[in-house]
């Protein structure tokens, strides 16, 4: 940025600041809603193709874990047909579900466009040198994202569903649910793993701004366990293989998240060390 520029930022008013973040998020919405209206138009593949697609006993996670239950003497996880059906009950159920569906498709899918919005109006606010250790935010933090919508998606949705569509309290309460609880159960799935997946990220801002040390994530790691076994508690069916296939993850991802506030940590010493 040239001095010029930067004095220009300098003599930003408040609301210019409001004028230029209503300009991102308007492009960010218009983002999402171009999106969205592709996944409405093309519904098929979304619904038939990805959101039902748990549901089958077909479904490659289920197919996995079904080989492998049979590799130590068990028949868990191997069946032909979930015990339950899909019905909508209100008269604008499917078109609210095709409607709210659509919309999480187009966050979904537009997310690193949100993201570079949300990185335009913060950078010019950051000093070069921070702008330059920041580079690849985008890309890293969307990957991040991604591989959590994925995890969701097949590991933690399958393991939901197989629970909860099969758990009968007697036999005489049939499983039917509505279109609306099943499409929740695979969005929460999706996007709470996604955000979960984006605790790197969260580690490496908050030690940026001191708010986190290396020394006060070892210090508090045990308790930083029980928090992911009460979140996968929260996410996953209530039972321990579940939420010990969930909390792996997680708990990796706070691991690295310990390194990279180290590295923060360091550089930061480093820098003010040449100062000095």
């Amino acid at each position: 940025m040239t001095a010029k520029n930067a004095n220009a930022e300098k003599e930003m008013s408040f609301l210019d600041h409001l004028e230029e973040l209503r300009w991102h998020l308007i492009r960010s919405t218009g983002a999402v809603v171009l999106v969205a209206t592709l996944a409405f138009v093309f519904k098929g593949i979304i619904f038939d193709g990805i959101i039902f697609w748990p549901k089958d006993a077909a479904f490659p996670t289920y197919k996995l874990l079904c080989k492998s239950a049979q590799a130590i003497g068990l028949d868990s996880f191997c069946f032909t047909e979930l015990p339950f059906v899909i019905q909508s009950r209100t008269m604008a159920g499917q078109f609210s579900a095709h409607i709210w569906t659509s919309i999480t498709a187009g966050f979904i899918v537009a997310f690193p466009y949100v993201l570079y919005e949300f990185w335009k109006f913060v950078s010019p606010g950051l000093h070069v040198n921070e702008r330059k250790s920041a580079r690849g935010f985008i890309f890293i933090a969307s990957l991040l994202f991604f591989i959590g919508v994925l995890f969701g998606y097949f590991i933690v949705t399958p393991l939901s569903i197989n629970f909860l569509g099969s758990y009968q309290v007697s036999a005489e309460v049939l499983n039917e649910f509505d279109i609306s609880s099943f499409i929740g159960l695979v969005r929460a799935c999706a996007l709470s793993s996604g955000i979960i997946f984006e605790l790197p990220i969260i580690i490496y801002i908050l030690t940026k701004i001191g708010l986190v040390t290396p020394e006060f994530l070892r210090k508090y790691r045990k308790f930083a366990l029980v928090i992911v076994l009460i979140l996968s508690a929260i996410i996953t069916p209530p039972d321990i293989a579940s939420q010990v296939i969930v909390a792996i993850p997680v708990i990796i991802l706070y691991e690295i998240s310990i390194y990279i506030s180290k590295a923060v940590v360091k550089r930061q010493n480093r820098k003010l060390a040449s100062k000095a």
